[in-house]
């Protein structure tokens, strides 16, 4: 009887030792780390389900955790998608321009210089404000077309091009009829001139400037010539006062 006694103690102090360890194992050791496969998968999940702000987070864990897993080089560009959806384009460019210099030779660059493009383009904002990340991104739609000319991707960046160029132009355009309102017609004239010389693929945008700068080189010379004549009068109106 004091056995059986003695060996139900031994057994429950053993169960409650293994419990009492359980519990110190979960409020002093470190959880273990999600491998970079359970990382990929749910950033794979909440791109899935549009939750970009997570997928963001799980990829940037991938990445700066395990930075030499087969997984990673994925995960990075899968990173830039979850910026680009989210709709952060200066993020997503900037993910993807890292992409490119990790990866010079990825089967993915052509898809990534087409998404560092359209991210530049779509930070267009409104016609009266500098063009550069149009600009930007014209220069890696140029590139893709002149390097990889076999790629689906290139007859895209084609018609984007087009769209870079017009958005360029009519800034160039709003410029110059800006000069043009405040009756400076020289720099309108230079202005106009620039336009039809660099956009003749526009052909609406290069009608517009010709004719809009022949009328301003006009205005401008009206112009001169009023201020020369008021220069000789003064001569004149000077000699006789003095006289």
């Amino acid at each position: 009887m004091i056995k059986n006694i003695f060996r139900c103690l031994v057994m429950i102090g053993f169960l409650a030792l293994n419990a009492g360890c359980g519990v110190i194992d979960h409020y002093f050791l470190t959880p273990p780390e999600d491998t970079a496969r359970e990382l990929v998968e749910a950033g794979d999940e909440s791109m899935q389900a549009g939750e970009y702000g997570n997928a963001i987070e799980y990829y940037t864990k991938l990445k700066d955790r395990y930075p030499f897993s087969p997984f990673t080089p994925e995960a990075e560009l899968k990173l830039g998608d979850a910026y680009f959806l989210d709709e952060q384009y200066q993020a997503a460019s900037e993910t993807y321009r890292e992409f490119e210099a990790l990866h010079p030779r990825h089967e993915a660059i052509p898809y990534v210089l087409f998404q560092i493009g359209v991210s530049g383009y779509n930070q267009f904002d409104t016609i009266d404000l500098p063009q550069q990340s149009v600009s930007e991104a014209l220069e890696y739609f140029r590139r893709l077309e002149e390097t990889y000319p076999a790629s689906p991707y290139a007859d895209k960046a084609g018609e984007y091009i087009l769209k870079c160029r017009r958005h360029q132009a009519e800034y160039e355009i709003f410029v110059a009829d800006f000069y043009w309102k405040t009756e400076r017609y020289e720099a309108a004239w230079h202005r106009y001139s620039y336009v039809a010389e660099t956009f003749p693929d526009l052909e609406d945008v290069r009608k517009y400037a010709r004719a809009r700068g022949r009328i301003a080189y006009l205005k401008h010379q009206e112009a001169a010539s009023v201020r020369s004549m008021e220069e000789e009068n003064g001569s004149w109106k000077e000699y006789f006062d003095w006289l």
